[in-house]
């Protein structure tokens, strides 16, 4: 028995077994079985869902703080690679159903098609079993992402924390050089944090955005110590 399945039963969730099923079928394997349904109407309607779960949570939970920062604590644990985390916890890839391109590609592990899938497994849940269904659930694997981004501090979005702390100390506006590498289904991105004549540690990461974070990330600790 999958994870998933474990937490529904301890939630008292039920889903449609053909909505589950849709949830877990990606369009390259709709696309090499005569154009069959896929996910991606389930993936729309779970997106909403868990951003107005989210939101609301975060509205309340943190009354004190301005719209900047409930943006900035949402955006660290409602993203591709938190959803795809999460997924991964669930152990959603072996359930997946897959095109031959994307098996031979590591497809099952990939970050975004598994965000997405965890996104139509919501939306198929919502549909199943309601409003409520989907706040429990959510809950369940969101809340303690949101209580450890709320105490990051600079971490929740280290790209505007450096540039705040640049302005501080009256240095310049810092700027990334990214490099990339490996093929397209394996992309490798490399960036360092320029400021004035100053280049910093480099990160890496799986997209440009992450590896731009990671560099912003060790520039504000250096500039810090």
């Amino acid at each position: 028995m999958s994870r998933i399945q474990d937490l529904l039963d301890e939630l008292g969730i039920t889903i449609d077994p053909q909505l589950f099923e849709l949830a877990l079928v990606h369009r390259s394997y709709a696309y090499e079985h005569g154009a069959i349904p896929h996910n991606e109407r389930l993936e729309f309607l779970g997106d909403s869902v868990l951003g107005v779960v989210v939101t609301a949570h975060l509205y309340l939970r943190f009354p004190d703080l301005p719209e900047g920062q409930l943006a900035k604590l949402r955006a660290a644990v409602v993203n591709a690679h938190a959803l795809a985390d999460v997924a991964r916890d669930l152990q959603l890839g072996p359930l997946l159903k897959l095109g031959k391109g994307e098996l031979a590609t590591g497809g099952a592990d990939k970050s975004s098609i598994l965000a997405d899938a965890f996104e139509a497994v919501l939306g198929a849940l919502y549909l199943s079993a309601g409003r409520d269904a989907a706040d429990a659930f959510v809950h369940t694997l969101f809340d303690p992402l949101i209580e450890t981004a709320s105490g990051l501090g600079a971490g929740l979005d280290w790209k505007t924390s450096l540039q705040e702390l640049c302005a501080t100390l009256e240095i310049g506006v810092p700027t990334y050089a990214v490099t990339e590498s490996g093929p397209d289904h394996d992309k490798r991105f490399e960036a360092v944090a320029v400021i004035g004549e100053r280049t910093f540690p480099s990160a890496g990461g799986t997209s440009k955005k992450q590896a731009e974070q990671g560099a912003a990330k060790a520039a504000f600790h250096q500039l810090n110590a």
